[in-house]
């Protein structure tokens, strides 16, 4: 049975009691908090795995929770959208949300998010052990220790999932990266019909870097994927 401590934040209490027996019997542990407040101090308590958090709840939204989540830890989290809303999708990833799940879902298909982030934990678990020292390619910089990333010499901050989209990027410097294989490797999960996932992470990767440099780091390549620009 799987061990894994999830945090629910949703102001719908009869939706978490529904996903807290489900959850239950796929083998997870579920705690509900139903407002940000709430959400924010358990977690400051209680150690988790990952964290599914509502869009709209009252008093602070989902954003505002988002962003104080991230001023103190770098647990996944699983933003619940509305159904056709691209912006909150947009602004969930910048604030740093590892991935989205548009609204009304199936207990099956937000399962099969939870599964593929948990699985991406652990396969960090072992990059991180393989991983040592950094990685320097056409003037950025990543270290592996620290999870720290500079851009000609100047710090730039970057969350979980986008320091993983430079890494992969920066590993195959020079090749075009399929937007399939940075699905799997950064989220731990297939790419799926309408998903931008991937996109908006490397969208924020390049809006940061270009922040610090106007050098181009980060090509499109249309039909294919990415490609991270090996001035050699």
């Amino acid at each position: 049975m799987n061990e894994s401590h999830i945090l629910l934040i949703d102001d719908d209490r009869d939706l978490a009691e529904l996903l807290g027996e489900y959850l239950d019997a796929e083998g997870y542990r579920l705690s509900a908090a139903h407002s940000g407040e709430d959400g924010i101090e358990q977690l400051r308590k209680g150690q988790y795995d990952l964290i599914l958090l509502d869009v709209m709840m009252p008093g602070i939204d989902g954003f505002e929770t988002l962003k104080q989540i991230r001023s103190t830890s770098s647990v996944p989290v699983l933003m619940l959208t509305a159904k056709g809303e691209e912006t909150d999708r947009v602004l969930g990833l910048e604030l740093g949300a590892d991935d989205y799940l548009a609204k009304p879902y199936s207990h099956r298909e937000l399962l099969a998010r939870i599964k593929a982030l948990l699985r991406r934990i652990e396969l960090d678990k072992v990059q991180q052990e393989s991983d040592t020292g950094s990685l320097t390619s056409n003037g950025v910089t990543l270290n592996f220790d620290t999870y720290e990333v500079l851009c000609e010499e100047q710090p730039v901050p970057m969350t979980t999932s986008e320091f993983k989209v430079l890494r992969v990027l920066m590993s195959r410097a020079g090749k075009a990266v399929p937007k399939e294989d940075l699905y799997r490797e950064v989220l731990g999960r297939e790419i799926m019909a309408y998903d931008r996932s991937i996109d908006m992470h490397v969208s924020n990767v390049r809006r940061k870097l270009q922040a610090v440099t106007e050098d181009p780091k980060i090509q499109t390549i249309r039909g294919i994927g990415y490609l991270f620009v090996d001035p050699k």
